[in-house]
């Protein structure tokens, strides 16, 4: 159980560096500092990958303590069901963990949902700056003979050469 509950731990403070994390990457996102979101993209996808490994031993550390322990097991076992398992004192403990984990992936939802607005607004006034910098077609282009219509002739235009 010590090992699970030290998984838990992890888990927690591995979530708790990645909100850090997002929060810093809102003041990148507001200065524009594509260097700084670009190292800090790359820093969240090593937490990212660290938490899923931890996830992958924490679903593994599970259901080996819940076979053990004559429980049955679905294919990814939850931490409710751990905490319906586990004795008292253990209960209190990674339900504590588990609260404090579900409020921090909360916060990280809603930070990374502000991060996305931000940068597609700031996408949007960069495409909007472009379409501003870009020459417009004019209504005189059109009336000029640079255009791809072909010219016609009148009627009772000749083509024959005369001779004087």
């Amino acid at each position: 159980m010590d090992k699970i509950i030290q998984n838990l731990t992890n888990l927690l403070r591995m979530h708790k560096s990645l909100l850090d994390l997002a929060t810093k990457k809102t003041d990148i996102i507001v200065e524009s500092d594509m260097d700084a979101l670009d190292a800090m993209i790359k820093t969240e996808q090593a937490h990212v990958a660290a938490i899923e490994q931890l996830e992958r031993q924490r679903q593994q550390l599970v259901t080996d303590y819940l076979a053990a322990n004559g429980c049955a097991t679905s294919l990814t076992p939850t931490v409710a069901q751990l905490i319906e398992a586990a004795d008292a004192t253990s209960k209190q403990q990674i339900q504590a963990i588990r609260e404090e984990l579900l409020a921090v992936i909360d916060a990280l939802k809603a930070k990374n949902e502000l991060n996305q607005k931000m940068v597609f607004q700031s996408l949007q006034m960069v495409n909007m700056t472009l379409d501003m910098m870009r020459p417009q077609p004019t209504a005189q282009a059109d009336t000029m003979n640079y255009s791809s219509k072909e010219v016609r002739r009148p009627a009772n235009f000749s083509t024959t050469s005369y001779e004087v």
